[in-house]
């Protein structure tokens, strides 16, 4: 350090010239890339939504992820795995930025490299989209071009001045009557470019919402009316819901339903859009656009769906009302061959699942549906066109966004979880689970209700047995079925006595078959044992 003598008379060590401020190096890199980031998405929101520059790269990792990675996510963050995949990804690149940023002043053109590293990732990833077109390029390439300009203009910010430096930055151009000695920013200066360009960043991700809810599938959701049903769900009946506090209602609302898929980012499809092609074993190539299947008489169906990911006592299943139409005639319009014995779904966003054909024709509701409880299908649950098929896990029946299906053999195709070694024709295994007492709940002695929910989608539960610390098993109070296809309500009142206590449950469907013993995890064909709570009754 050298010494410097104010007018004052005053000495101060002050850095060498050209000395770099890593604060500002970094924060330079972060707004640089955040600067390009936000245009990318301003870009792919006008263009092609499904393009984002942090959208695609997220999609790059989920679908060349492991398959124990993704299913690490799914049973350490559940429905929120998208989120943290999401802040996971937003981290490293707040990182690799801050490292831009700090190289920059001693080393542009590896700084620039970075960026260019960084928009060569996000144009590889638009371009292996699977519904990609050449739009999916141009977000993540004018990102990386704005970073890279930003950072050349906004760089060099981070050399600061010897007067800055010294703490007496008034934002001229001398120290003391004499000219700087270093180049470089003012504090003053660069707080003020600093704020500037965050606000714009800011407004420009605010112009992105704006837009996104203004127009699209957003918009259009809001404004479409759904056809009545020619074919009503049945009405649910006085014992269908048992109203006991604390258990699962039995039709479970659109904002509660679970959420389990791989797409990060939520495919935005307008009726317009959408369309469904039939090919592959079949007699005729079909196309069906939506007014082909919204002029086909509507059915509604009550129906419960179930994730594979679902632990034992798990919620990764919800009941729901559901408005669509019939998949066995649509099949039968393009002549099924005999020897086809599975339907490949593919999504917009290119995730596929193998359904069986029998599952489809053997009589059961299979639909697609485009309804959710009386309203138009949430974006999240499939917009504008699902499947919803009873009786199977959902990655191999409910694909969301479902846009087309080939039929196909399942010694010729593979779709995207049983390539990871998943189950192939994934029937729902029986399951029960306590939903009342709470976990740990602390009770007063006598009369305690134990209640909650079981389910053997497409057999149908036949009895729910309940016990408590090992011992005799007690037949649970059944509510009244609704059908074989919707989970059923159970409860069964004990009278407690002081003390910690272990109940459990479990279910027979109506084949005779009760639910297993042992502990099986969900992949790859889904969970199996008895559900238990552990709650203490006060003395």
């Amino acid at each position: 350090m050298t010494r410097q003598v104010d007018v004052h008379g005053t000495q101060h060590d002050r850095p060498p010239a050209g000395q770099v401020s890593r604060p500002r190096a970094a924060v330079a890199g972060v707004l640089a890339v955040g600067a390009g980031l936000a245009v990318g998405d301003l870009l792919a929101a006008l263009v092609a939504p499904r393009a984002a520059p942090i959208s695609v790269v997220g999609a790059l990792l989920v679908d060349h992820a492991p398959a124990f990675a993704r299913e690490w996510a799914i049973d350490t963050f559940g429905v929120h795995d998208k989120i943290a995949l999401l802040i996971g990804v937003g981290a490293a690149v707040v990182v690799l930025s801050a490292v831009a940023g700090l190289v920059y002043p001693r080393a542009p053109v590896v700084a620039v490299g970075l960026v260019g590293a960084f928009t060569a990732v996000g144009v590889t990833a638009g371009v292996l989209r699977p519904a990609g077109t050449w739009l999916y390029v141009l977000p993540p390439l004018i990102s990386g071009v704005v970073c890279a300009v930003v950072l050349l203009l906004f760089g060099r910010s981070a050399i600061r001045s010897a007067r800055g430096a010294a703490g007496h930055d008034t934002g001229d151009d001398t120290c003391g009557g004499h000219p700087r000695i270093a180049a470089g920013w003012s504090r003053r200066r660069f707080l003020g470019v600093a704020v500037v360009l965050a606000g714009a960043i800011a407004a420009t991700e605010y112009a992105v919402r704006a837009i996104s809810a203004a127009g699209g599938a957003m918009a259009e959701r809001m404004r479409l009316r759904l056809p009545g049903a020619a074919d009503p769900a049945p009405p649910i009946g006085d014992g269908v819901d048992i109203g006991v506090p604390g258990t699962t209602p039995f039709l479970t609302s659109a904002a509660d339903f679970y959420r389990i898929d791989t797409a990060l980012a939520v495919p935005s499809l307008t009726t317009d859009e959408w369309s469904l092609r039939i090919h592959g074993m079949v007699d005729e190539e079909v196309t069906l656009t939506w007014e082909d299947l919204t002029a086909l008489p509507a059915m509604e169906r009550i129906v419960t769906l179930t994730c594979v990911s679902n632990e034992v006592g798990g919620d990764l299943a919800g009941n729901g009302r559901w408005l669509g139409y019939a998949m066995r005639p649509l099949l039968e319009r393009a002549g099924i061959h005999p020897d086809a014995d599975m339907l490949l779904s593919t999504s917009v966003d290119g995730w596929t699942g193998g359904t069986p054909l029998s599952a489809v024709r053997d009589g059961r509701d299979a639909m697609l549906a485009i309804g959710l409880n009386g309203e138009p299908l949430p974006l999240e649950h499939g917009y504008p066109v699902r499947q919803v098929i009873p009786g199977l896990y959902g990655y191999v029946s409910a694909c969301k966004w479902v846009v087309d299906w080939e039929i196909t053999r399942f010694d010729q195709a593979q779709a995207y979880w049983t390539r990871r070694g998943w189950g192939v024709r994934a029937p729902i295994k029986t399951a029960s689970r306590i939903d009342r007492p709470a976990p740990l709940a602390v009770l007063p002695p006598g009369p305690v209700v134990v209640a909650g929910t079981a389910w053997a989608q497409h057999r149908g539960v036949r009895r729910v047995e309940v016990r408590v610390d090992g011992g005799p098993w007690q037949t649970a109070t059944l509510a009244r079925e609704y059908s074989t296809d919707t989970w059923r309500q159970w409860s069964w009142e004990w009278d407690a006595a002081p003390g910690l206590h272990t109940v459990e449950c479990r279910a027979t469907d109506a084949t005779g078959a009760t639910q297993p013993e042992d502990r099986v995890p969900p992949i790859p064909d889904g969970a199996t044992g008895w559900h238990s709570r552990v709650f203490r009754v006060q003395d």
